[in-house]
């Protein structure tokens, strides 16, 4: 006869399984801790001393960068230009890519060609993409200005336009990644929904509202989440098309941290500006996955 409590043996095959997947993981783990724990901890810890090299200036700070980011008005610019791009960002991006996805559902042919057209913006490079709206925004010979009648918009000069034009050259090359999120979601929608909608008396407004933004929702969250923490770290269209200009109006935390850390050679302050991108990133991140957990979606 077996002794034991019953199910013991299947208990003991799970240990078994879970420290064997452990074994295996550690490699990794290992590593991914070597490039990413070391250089977050080292970054935190020049955070908190005053060092410009070029000076010979190293000594222990404290929290005396952090006290002077929370008393200099270009870091709060900073901060409410970043908050702005991102939030005008993803907006455009969530209500674009949704219609996109819409319409490439009602495609009754060319929906594969339309959507690797699409895809086209996504496929390219930031810096590539950044070049392709320098030459666009161009005042003289730019496509922009032409298609508007002529103007003479100086979209990357101008401080009123510098930043819608950054949101919109980002929303042009990233509004993909929404439109294909969406546009597999719908794709597992059943036909039959909607049709018993219609039977009810339900319009294109009532099916969307009630059936089909509803269903999208859960990846429509995830599609912000990635696209929020995204564009709270954009770096690269900024950079090459204003480099934070003019007069400040396009610089970001991301820009502002570059020009500390490797312009202005302020090692401590650069690394404190990016331990506030840091925390800012994880308690969006944070939020979000709260939001995922009351859907569902996180275990």
């Amino acid at each position: 006869m077996r002794s034991g409590r019953p199910g013991a043996g299947v208990t003991r095959r799970r240990r078994r399984a879970r420290v064997q997947g452990l074994v295996l993981l550690a490699p990794a783990l290992v590593t991914l801790g070597a490039l990413t724990l070391y250089p977050t901890v080292w970054v935190v810890w020049l955070s908190l001393q005053r060092r410009i090299p070029i000076f010979g200036v190293n000594h222990f700070e404290g929290l005396g960068n952090y006290a002077f980011l929370a008393a200099d008005p270009r870091f709060w610019k900073a901060v409410e230009v970043t908050v702005l791009f991102t939030v005008a960002s993803v907006a455009l991006e969530v209500v674009g890519g949704v219609a996109a996805a819409l319409a490439l559902r009602g495609q009754r042919w060319g929906s594969r060609v339309a959507l690797s057209l699409l895809l086209l913006a996504w496929a390219l490079p930031s810096v590539v993409t950044a070049k392709l709206f320098e030459w666009l925004y161009n005042p003289a010979a730019g496509l922009v200005n032409y298609a508007l009648g002529g103007v003479a918009l100086n979209w990357l000069g101008d401080p009123r336009l510098a930043l819608p034009g950054l949101i919109l050259a980002d929303v042009w090359r990233t509004l993909p990644f929404v439109t294909v999120l969406c546009f597999a979601r719908l794709l597992a929608i059943p036909a039959e929904i909607y049709e018993a909608a219609q039977l009810d008396g339900a319009g294109p407004v009532a099916s969307f509202t009630r059936i089909t933004l509803p269903l999208i929702r859960r990846i429509l969250l995830i599609a912000v989440l990635f696209r929020t923490l995204d564009a709270l770290r954009s770096f690269d269209l900024m950079f090459v098309l204003t480099g934070g200009g003019p007069a400040g109006t396009t610089e970001t935390l991301t820009v502002y941290a570059y020009r500390s850390l490797f312009q202005a050679v302020q090692l401590g302050l650069g690394s404190a500006v990016g331990v506030v991108v840091f925390a800012l990133v994880m308690a969006v991140a944070w939020a979000y996955l709260r939001a995922l957990r009351r859907e569902g979606l996180a275990a």
